[in-house]
């Protein structure tokens, strides 16, 4: 395929068309799905890495997804991973609201009384989400209060992860089931997840095998294991004090990006007249203590640490998620060094053997190039690791991955995930975030490219013709004319109001040749 760097503007518009009607198809008038098949809900990193998609096109829609998601918090902080829509069937996806019980079995640990949610967390890239969508259009950033009313939350969102979460008391934020950490099935898990006893198999159905072959996902013994995981903590009423926690990891790529957030922070409080020092401080502490905790030199990766193992618990399993501090700040030269060498040397061959960065050894034991997150490219990770790249101060590597990471997208059909030997698109279609972080590699091509404010003005007085499933879905879930925000949210409160259909007809404003805000 013709690389996008160098294709004519019409060929980039291509890819930027088709990445706005993913996002536009996807979005259910407060939030966006990650797909209209598999995950019909709002999921947490997923909003953070819609909303820095959204702020190209609509950066009050990319304010929206934060301000939505933030609006079921938990009284102690915690931001869940699932917030889910009442107008979906229970049956639709597992585990569903009356397994989580999240109003009624978090009700001590302060869970929204109107929303149900889930009662677990995902990695914390939302204060770089928000500075970044911030960025976007400062001027109605300010005029609507975004980061003023935002900050209040995400600094309590920090604080859970410091004060509740470091349950190894080194320093670090500990993940308690093997989907906080985002990469749910990852070979990391195998061992930690070995001393759990499965939950009876007649007990749950998954959903999630109707919309994607078994051998694409977890095994049932591995769901099995999730669910009793999920239902301890529940039983445990949330409290992460009291919970049994048999599963209990230290994640480089969750810690990585607590730091990234906890820098963001710092700017964030600066733009609202808070004091940075303390988000600086927090951010070198946790910079030390994850050099400290789960820098494996001879290996030259970060590791995965089980805190209920023996010896050193570093887990010996080589992981994208030990590549992914590449995106923090300050850290030590030879680590830098050590980690390129990684990326590019034999275990992930990215620009060798692979384009885009698989999530797991291809040299492991375990590597499988189809199953979730056992080997599989994922657009999210790559798009993480060409920023660390460029603040490493390596900018062809950069631009050789974004490269790969746009042919591969608009080629896949803006796929969940790829093989990474062969790009093949697995999982999902028209994936959320995959054409989220098109849109933001896009934006920044080249000095010629057409910029998104003058795309949606020209998508808008040049009429084309989309897939009719695609003029179907941009026309029913139009945006709406911009609410008012929940007076809940505005005061620090939970959201009082039903979240929205997602099959209601709304109205776009492409296509009233309006520009998008």
């Amino acid at each position: 395929m013709t690389e996008l760097l160098q294709a004519p503007a019409t060929t980039r518009d291509g890819a930027w068309r088709g990445a706005a009607e993913v996002l536009i198809g996807n979005w259910t008038g407060t939030s966006t799905v990650p797909s209209r098949s598999l995950y019909p809900h709002q999921w947490s990193w997923d909003s953070a890495f819609l909303a820095i998609g959204w702020r190209h096109l609509s950066p009050r829609r990319a304010q929206r997804e934060l301000e939505s998601l933030l609006g079921a918090q938990w009284g102690d902080g915690r931001v869940p991973h699932i917030v889910f829509n009442p107008s979906v069937p229970l049956g639709a996806y597992f585990p569903s609201p009356d397994f989580w019980r999240s109003s009624a079995a978090g009700a001590g640990r302060g869970a929204p009384a109107t929303v149900e949610t889930s009662g677990i967390v995902q990695p914390p890239v939302h204060a770089l989400a928000a500075l970044l969508v911030h960025e976007a259009d400062p001027e109605i950033s300010r005029r609507r209060g975004f980061l003023t009313r935002l900050y209040p939350r995400l600094a309590r969102w920090h604080d859970y992860l410091a004060r509740r979460r470091d349950l190894g008391r080194g320093g670090l934020a500990a993940v308690v089931h093997p989907w906080e950490p985002g990469m749910d099935n990852s070979p990391c898990w195998d061992g930690p997840l070995a001393r759990i006893e499965p939950a009876e198999p007649g007990t749950f159905r998954r959903a999630d095998l109707d919309h994607g072959a078994a051998t694409d996902r977890p095994t049932d013994l591995d769901y099995g294991r999730y669910v009793r995981l999920a239902a301890e903590y529940r039983d445990a009423g949330y409290d992460d004090a009291a919970a049994p926690h048999g599963f209990a990891v230290e994640d480089p790529n969750f810690n990585a990006l607590f730091i990234a957030s906890e820098y963001a922070l710092a700017e964030i409080a600066a733009e609202v007249g808070a004091a940075p020092a303390g988000h600086l401080a927090r951010a070198e502490r946790l910079t030390r203590a994850l050099l400290d905790r789960l820098w494996d030199a001879e290996a030259g990766v970060f590791r995965c640490r089980d805190l209920h193992a023996g010896g050193d618990g570093l887990i010996p399993e080589t992981s994208v998620a030990g590549l992914v501090p590449l995106i923090v700040p300050g850290l030590p030269g030879p680590v830098v060094d050590a980690l390129l060498r990684t990326l590019t040397g034999p275990h992930f061959a990215l620009g060798d053997r692979t384009g885009l960065a698989p999530s797991y050894d291809l040299r492991g034991h375990a590597f499988d190039p189809s199953r979730y997150w056992r080997g599989p490219a994922w657009f999210n990770i790559n798009w993480l690791i060409e920023r660390g790249l460029r603040l490493q101060g390596v900018p062809e590597r950069a631009d050789a991955l974004r490269s790969a990471f746009l042919r591969s997208a608009a080629g896949s059909g803006y796929a969940e995930y790829v093989d990474p030997l062969t790009g093949e698109p697995r999982g999902a279609r028209r994936f959320g975030w995959t054409a989220a972080l098109t849109l933001d590699l896009l934006g920044s091509v080249s000095p010629t490219f057409a910029g998104p404010r003058r795309l949606a003005r020209h998508l808008a007085a040049r009429p084309h013709r989309p897939s009719t499933s695609s003029t179907r879905a941009i026309r029913a879930h139009a945006d709406a004319p911009s609410p008012k925000l929940s007076a809940p949210l505005e005061q620090g409160g939970t959201p009082s109001t039903p979240r929205p259909d997602p099959q209601r007809s709304e109205r776009h404003p492409l296509a009233a040749g309006e520009e998008p805000r």
